[in-house]
């Protein structure tokens, strides 16, 4: 169990970690070197703050110590040394050092999106953003990401040295405005994919990993903090605070998949329902709704059904028609089927299932939802085919354990 100074510590590196990042990326231009010496000061901090307490500016002494390291480390590398030498020269004295209120410099807010845009670069795969974003902007270490996404820790590593020395030459500045809705879709579109990967694992023994969804969570905040006229960054923080307001029903007391039309609905965080039903109109006044913000209003619509049966199917059916016109997407054609089935009969459904089966061959959702809705339309020996495969075909432990009980009784 952690003291209450541990927790307090822990939130405050997290807080500051990509702020520190930023500022030496902003004056040294050494994204490696200088991520190195951002884990050693956050390491120092753990180490000493819960004894020692905690620094009345613990940025500027996070910032100070790794600037030091960073020093030190450019000073043993003959070729960087006269690099590093001319920027001291240049450098105010108090460069590395937090200014009094009222009197910064530069928005540590504009260094955190920076880093945001610079960890999601076009260069880089889906999974090496996701890995440097949790290490850079989250602050998590290797071993803590390599148990989030169940990769081995040498694994995980690689990846993230790969995915520095791929951008270590990119300018560290915000996109100029000819990319930069583009990049800002590529950073929302890592963080749910992080968000995702938390709710629902891909793999593994557990449904569910908590730290991982929340780190989405807590990083999706900040990009709103930052951009909090951007209807789509407040449609993604909408649409993950009222997917995780259902995660303390979605499994049962043995870690079994419980599906949304079986939960207990009494365990769903009201708090987070209503802060994300209020997100969702606000984001919906904010413009043109894109695929976040539509896919919000259909999880508050689920959300706000105090029953299953009470659930308004035909407005959901109307957001998806929407969303598949604005965003086409094969699994926002999948939610589209299950909607018409709800609303037109089972069925219904399976016809415009049937026009998925190129695009989603061999993924187990599609035979998830063929299973379902072949059970619903009575077909019971057709629903435990489908049911099997759908097993065989998923990573993840407890869905493949749904998935074949629910095909068992059928047998």
């Amino acid at each position: 169990m952690k003291r209450p100074i541990e927790v307090e510590v822990e939130d405050l590196l997290r807080l500051h970690a990509p702020q520190v990042l930023g500022a030496l990326v902003r004056r040294y231009g050494h994204f490696g070197p200088a991520e190195d010496a951002v884990q050693e000061a956050l390491l120092a901090a753990a180490q000493q703050w819960p004894d020692a307490g905690v620094p009345d500016n613990p940025r500027g002494w996070l910032i100070k110590v790794a600037s030091r390291r960073l020093t030190d480390q450019l000073r043993s590398d003959e070729a960087r040394r006269r690099r590093e030498e001319t920027a001291a020269q240049l450098a105010p004295r108090d460069a590395f050092v937090a200014p009094p209120p009222g009197e910064g410099r530069a928005p540590s807010e504009d260094d955190t999106l920076s880093l945001l845009f610079l960890c999601c670069h076009p260069e880089l795969t889906p999974p090496a953003q996701i890995a440097l974003t949790l290490r850079a902007v989250g602050g998590l270490t290797t071993a803590e990401i390599a148990r989030a996404l169940l990769l081995p820790e040498a694994t995980t590593a690689q990846r993230i040295s790969r995915a520095k020395a791929r951008i270590k030459d990119v300018p560290f500045r915000p996109p100029g405005p000819e990319d930069r809705d583009r990049r800002l879709a590529a950073v929302l579109q890592v963080l749910y994919l992080i968000f995702n990967e938390g709710y629902t694992a891909t793999s593994g023994a557990a449904l569910h990993r908590a730290d991982l969804a929340h780190e989405a969570i807590r990083l999706t905040r900040a990009v709103r903090r930052l951009l909090p006229q951007e209807g789509a960054v407040t449609g993604l923080l909408a649409l993950m605070l009222l997917t995780e307001a259902r995660s303390a029903a979605r499994t049962g007391p043995h870690g079994e998949l419980i599906p949304l039309d079986e939960q207990d609905r009494t365990l769903w965080n009201r708090d987070a329902i209503a802060e994300g039903t209020a997100l969702v109109e606000e984001a919906l006044s904010e413009g043109p709704a894109g695929a976040y913000q539509l896919q919000a209003a259909i999880a508050a619509l689920h959300d706000e059904a105090a029953r299953a049966e009470d659930t308004d199917w035909p407005q959901i059916l109307a957001l998806y028609d929407v969303l598949v016109s604005r965003a086409p997407s094969p699994m926002a054609e999948l939610g589209r089927a299950v909607a018409v089935a709800m609303v037109e009969g089972p069925e219904a459904g399976l016809t415009e299932v049937a026009k998925l089966e190129d695009r989603l061959a061999g993924h187990h959702r599609l035979d998830a939802v063929r299973a379902h809705l072949l059970e619903r339309a009575g077909d019971r020996e057709g629903a435990r085919a489908a049911y099997q495969r759908a097993a065989q075909r998923t990573l993840s432990i407890p869905e493949s354990r749904y998935l074949r009980l629910r095909a068992a009784r059928l047998s």
